[in-house]
């Protein structure tokens, strides 16, 4: 084009992009002499110059301003393969804002009004770097990083499931058996028709939300199949029996929670994982062995509710009910119920209580309590007890801090505070004659210079107990002076393992920190070799750090976070996340806490969380769902907390730790804009050969539909929050993701087999049972997640195969 064309042309598309190149570059330049000065990459200030200078000869209506932008773009795709390869959600943030803008400068529009030498080598240069960008975005899209591809290759092996047995279509515990496998024998469904699945029926619950509630209001209950009926726990208590085949309700009981100021706001949180059941039929002797010893009270419950429902309430009680009709059995107990404050002393409303299933056994009732993170140094005991299943009395227990003195607590006595408590699911083994304990921490999570020798030795790790006695058998740690809250949150997984010295009982227990520790659990001794690996030193003054951490050789862990892994939506936003990498302290897992502030990973969500794993005894298969996500601590000194408690406590959420030298700030590792730091994906979906000890497959899994503000569900891969199950079918079922879905998996290959829509956030383990009418149902709780931001409903849905 001639010179005298581009004076007729109209420069304010030239004229707009110089401005807005100039403002971006100038922004990068101030981003990125922040970053070098914090020993960060070097391209955010180059680039910033050279689209700033191309801003400017824009301004200037100078063709060389395309050549100068082309030679920026090309050199930034080379430095984004650089960095990360051909990986699609990597290199959005890195290139797509410059090849945009690229194409805009490629318009005659923008072209013409454009004066200088050399119009066809500027044109040339900026359309082979738009070319380039783009052919790297194209090319993206046939790698798949960080998933793994593969097939289980068999349907069944020579292995059989050693749980405890039960009819085939009854789920009677929260992990179907007090083996916590997940795992049903069911195969009505299967990977051929479960496309076919539709909702069979779903029911609202009538239990919302109230503005007189804690935010993390969930909805993560797991439903029971027994006795003909299902039995379901909502937040705030209360337990339905409902008709397996229609939802209709066939009794329901309101315990009447009530908390001492009238309101539940101070609660961390209001959850019921679920409810228990016993029936006094399964125990009846048929092969001579010695029938339950049982007092007279305890046959008058036996008598008057031989099947009984169990539940774990949010004021602190254990209320036995009749699961033929939901009346309270008034001989359990003081009229029904025990009172888990005895022996505790005093603690804030919502300090202790159990979000947990009670664990049922012939003759015991055990139960854990939740206790409040990081509030104090003086909190509720987190005392494990056994009561007798008919009559209600304490028979044993257990104290991390007084291990040997099992013996039922005296009227008047008080167990020792802050002790390791157990919030989780425990798992029993009533042949073995033990129960198996997956800890916590004494509180505070960060701050570990006063703990006790007995949270030394036994938090953050699995603990078996006698079942008669309630002492100790043997226990193993896996977090040693856990400065990072990395509490045992899943229910230990029994089952039976073939290895090369014959097949053996295992336990197997997934953690937060991504290791899955399988140990014979007739001994503790690992089946799957546990390295003690030599972590970051340095806590804070007055604290230490234990100088190795143990390391499964089978776990799920990512790769260590580097600045070439921060994440954005834009190259601003991922730059300001670069800059934050580099000013927080991170030397790897078990980087200590600390002022400067840490970085966490994996965080203290975990890896794995209470959702637990999946195991299918036959195939021995392991099937799971992992998640990946930053979390940062910082330590805040006490001085600080006092001095400015209430501007730290409304701008940075400070948990106070009262009584040690810091408190603490907790929070996701998030851009300015609120999305993650680090890069997708945040969640997948995965199985382990049992055999093999390897990962067969690992899948993204989960879309942004439900987390952003447009309903585009880009699969990124985010994280869940619940657990699976697996069928005798070949199919696996997860419904925990931040997407508002219950989907079906192919066991032997991850493949997403089928998903059906959910009113709310499905943060919750499905289960599965045959109904009156011989079918296969597949039913999830839909309530959502209050800390999650998912969104809250009060849904128990129902699914089977069409007709």
């Amino acid at each position: 084009m001639s010179t005298d064309g581009a004076k007729h042309a109209s420069p304010w598309l030239p004229r707009l992009m110089g401005v807005l190149l100039l403002l971006m570059g100038l922004a990068l330049v101030a981003g990125g002499v922040r970053l070098i000065q914090v020993n960060g990459s070097l391209y955010y200030i180059l680039a910033g110059v050279g689209f700033a200078l191309s801003g400017l000869l824009l301004l200037a209506r100078r063709r060389l301003g395309l050549g100068l932008y082309g030679l920026v773009l090309l050199a930034s795709t080379v430095w984004a393969l650089s960095e990360v390869g051909l990986d699609w959600w990597q290199l959005v943030p890195r290139l797509s804002l410059w090849f945009a803008l690229g194409v805009v400068l490629l318009l005659p529009w923008a072209r013409r009004p454009l004066v200088g030498s050399a119009a066809g080598a500027n044109t040339a240069l900026l359309t082979v770097a738009v070319l380039a960008s783009g052919a790297c975005a194209v090319a993206s899209q046939f790698t798949h990083p960080g998933e793994i591809a593969g097939e289980l290759g068999r349907d069944s092996s020579e292995m059989a499931s050693a749980a405890p047995n039960m009819p085939e279509g009854d789920w009677q515990a929260y992990g179907r058996t007090e083996y916590g496998d997940r795992y049903s024998p069911l195969r009505q469904i299967t990977a051929q028709n479960v496309k076919h699945l539709e909702e069979a029926w779903r029911i609202s619950t009538g239990d919302l939300p109230t503005g007189d509630d804690p935010i993390e209001l969930t909805n993560e209950n797991t439903p029971l199949k027994a006795n003909g009926m299902l039995y379901a726990c909502t937040p705030h208590s209360k337990v339905l029996a409902l008709d397996p085949d229609t939802g209709k309700e066939i009794w329901r009981f309101d315990p009447q929670i009530t908390s001492p100021n009238k309101s539940f706001k101070g609660f961390a949180h209001m959850t019921c994982r679920g409810v228990s059941y016993y029936d006094e039929n399964r125990y009846v002797s048929r092969d001579g062995s010695p029938a339950p010893q049982i007092s007279d009270a305890g046959k008058q419950v036996a008598q008057a509710c031989p099947r009984r429902i169990y539940l774990p309430t949010a004021d602190a009680r254990l209320i036995a009910l009749n699961a033929d009709t939901g009346k309270v059995c008034e001989g359990f107990a003081n009229q029904g119920a025990v009172d888990l404050t005895r022996g505790l002393g005093p603690f804030t409303p919502g300090g202790y209580y159990s979000t947990s299933p009670v664990s049922v056994t012939r003759d015991l009732v055990i139960i854990g309590g939740h206790v409040t993170d990081n509030e104090s140094t003086n909190e509720p005991s987190g005392v494990i007890r056994a009561y007798d299943v008919h009559d209600g009395r304490l028979v044993w227990n257990w104290d991390s801090n007084k291990p040997e003195d099992t013996a039922p607590l005296a009227d008047g006595q008080m167990y020792t505070r802050n002790s390791a408590n157990m919030w989780s699911i425990a798992s029993v083994d009533e042949g073995l004659g033990m129960v198996y304990l997956p800890l916590g921490n004494q509180t505070p999570d960060q701050w570990g210079a006063d703990r006790t020798p007995g949270a030394e030795k036994y938090s953050a790790g699995l603990v078996a107990l006698d079942l008669a006695t309630g002492k100790v058998r043997w226990n193993y740690q896996f977090t040693h002076h856990d400065l990072w809250d990395m509490d045992v949150g899943s229910q230990p997984t029994l089952t039976h393992l073939k290895t090369d010295d014959g097949v053996k009982p295992a336990v197997i227990v997934p953690t937060k920190q991504g290791s899955l520790y399988v140990l014979d659990r007739r001994d503790g001794t690992p089946i799957v070799p546990i390295r003690e690996i030599p972590v970051p030193q340095g806590a804070v003054k007055g604290d230490h750090t234990a100088p190795t951490q143990a390391r499964s050789d089978l776990n799920l862990l990512g790769p260590e976070l580097t600045e070439q892994a921060m994440w954005g939506a834009t190259p601003f936003d991922q730059m300001l996340c670069r800059i934050q990498f580099r000013e927080l302290r991170y030397e790897g897992q078990y980087t200590p806490p600390s002022e400067q502030g840490s970085l966490v990973y994996p965080g203290n969500v975990g890896v794995f969380n209470w959702g637990g794993v999946s195991v299918d005894p036959v195939r021995q298969l392991l099937f799971t769902s992992p998640n990946y996500m930053a979390f940062v601590s910082k330590m805040v000194p006490r001085e600080q907390v006092d001095a400015n408690s209430k501007r730290e406590s409304e701008t940075s959420g400070v948990q106070p730790n009262t009584g040690a030298p810091y408190a603490v700030t907790m929070h996701p590792f998030l851009s300015p804009f609120g999305l993650p730091c680090q890069a997708p994906a945040w969640g997948y979906v995965a199985a382990i050969d049992l055999f093999t000890h390897k990962v067969v497959w690992k899948h993204k899994n989960g879309t942004t539909r439900d987390s952003t503000p447009v309903p585009i569900g880009l699969p990124v891969g985010v994280p869940s929050m619940g657990g699976s199950m697996v069928t005798a079918g070949g199919v696996g079922f997860l419904s925990g993701t931040l997407d508002q879905y219950l989907r079906a998996y192919d066991v032997n290959n991850g493949k997403e087999l089928w998903k059906g829509r959910l009113p709310a956030g499905g943060q919750a383990t499905p289960m599965t049972y045959t109904g009156k009418d011989g079918k296969q149902y597949v039913l999830v709780t839909a309530g959502g997640h209050g800390s999650l931001g998912t969104k809250m409903g009060d849904y128990i849905i129902a699914y089977k195969l069409a007709d």
